[in-house]
């Protein structure tokens, strides 16, 4: 038999680690091996080799001058190795087949992360891409081919050309602040108590902007001129919990931080922004296999949701 063919992987792997720490047991320790089994490992490698590879040096070991010879071969045969089991590994992420999900905030932190949980339970192996953004940029954008489905509020009619929604659940904008403001506990809300703190709304690009400025209207409130527009998760938290702002923004945003006490709904009807969240797709287009399986979590995910949230009243 030739020495390459008893010579393996394994070898060489436990031969440089213990090159490297000049330690029997700390190399075990670094490969997650027993000292028994790093040393019967490199009894083999001697006995494959036919020559020794380690003396005894003091309470220590060293290399012997065959080790010393052995050890570059070693090393750069063991790097080539490693290298290509990286190549291969790179190419087999890149022929994943990718799926690119463009989703609302109203969504990003909700049901989407639950989504993808159930996605890879289900032991798919497709890559998922996620961009989040405005409304009109991810229609854009899907109607583009650039993303594959859309996640989020049903928008306008003249923004579906050439697009498909299917609703998964209904959902309401509320106006919150931070556990502990001078609003939380109040049973009504007037025009001064609005002027009175800092506000973000969405903006002109969001999809809830028309449903927030209805609200206001609706309940003879003004809408500060000043206030901040964004829809930022981030930027809301920060501003409602350090600087004292009212957030209007999708309750799908908050849920989590009004169930846990550290954001607070005001005392104001809602009902008239009530409105359906579903899936934009391209019309016409077949969904791919690992496409229909994230939409199949996506449907799982929101059926259950829609059965946790109470009705519009």
């Amino acid at each position: 038999m030739k020495v390459s063919d008893r010579l393996k992987l394994r070898h060489l792997e436990v031969f440089v680690e213990v090159a490297r720490q000049k330690s029997v047991g700390r190399a075990g320790e670094r490969l997650a091996l027993t000292q028994p089994a790093v040393s019967r490992t490199l009894r083999e490698l001697e006995q494959v080799l036919g020559k020794p590879l380690l003396e005894r040096e003091g309470r220590g070991i060293r290399l012997s001058p065959f080790g010393e010879m052995f050890l570059g071969h070693a090393g750069a045969s063991l790097a080539a190795a490693r290298n290509g089991l990286e190549a291969l590994t790179r190419i087999d992420r890149a022929e994943r087949p990718l799926v690119r999900i463009g989703a609302l905030p109203t969504v990003s932190g909700s049901v989407l992360p639950g989504a993808v949980a159930r996605f890879r339970a289900a032991g798919r192996v497709g890559r998922l891409r996620i961009s989040t953004g405005e409304n009109e940029q991810l229609l854009d954008r899907l109607r583009a081919g650039n993303l594959d489905l859309v996640v989020g509020r049903l928008p306008p009619p003249e923004r579906m050309v050439a697009l498909s929604f299917e609703p998964l659940y209904r959902e309401e904008v509320v106006v919150v602040v931070a556990a502990g403001h001078p609003l939380a506990n109040r049973a009504r809300i007037t025009a001064e108590d609005i002027g009175a703190h800092p506000m973000l709304m969405p903006g002109p690009g969001s999809i809830i902007r028309p449903f927030a400025e209805r609200l206001f209207v609706e309940h003879g409130l003004p809408i500060p001129p000043d206030a901040v527009e964004t829809v930022s998760a981030g930027i809301g938290r920060g501003m409602t919990r350090d600087h004292g702002a009212l957030w209007v923004i999708s309750r799908g945003v908050v849920e989590d931080d009004l169930a846990a006490g550290r954001l607070v709904a005001l005392p104001i009807d809602t009902r008239s922004t009530w409105g359906a969240v579903g899936l934009c797709l391209r019309t016409g287009r077949e969904l791919s296999t690992e496409e229909a399986a994230l939409v199949t979590a996506l449907r799982e995910v929101c059926a259950d949701r829609q059965a946790r949230l109470p009705p519009p009243a």
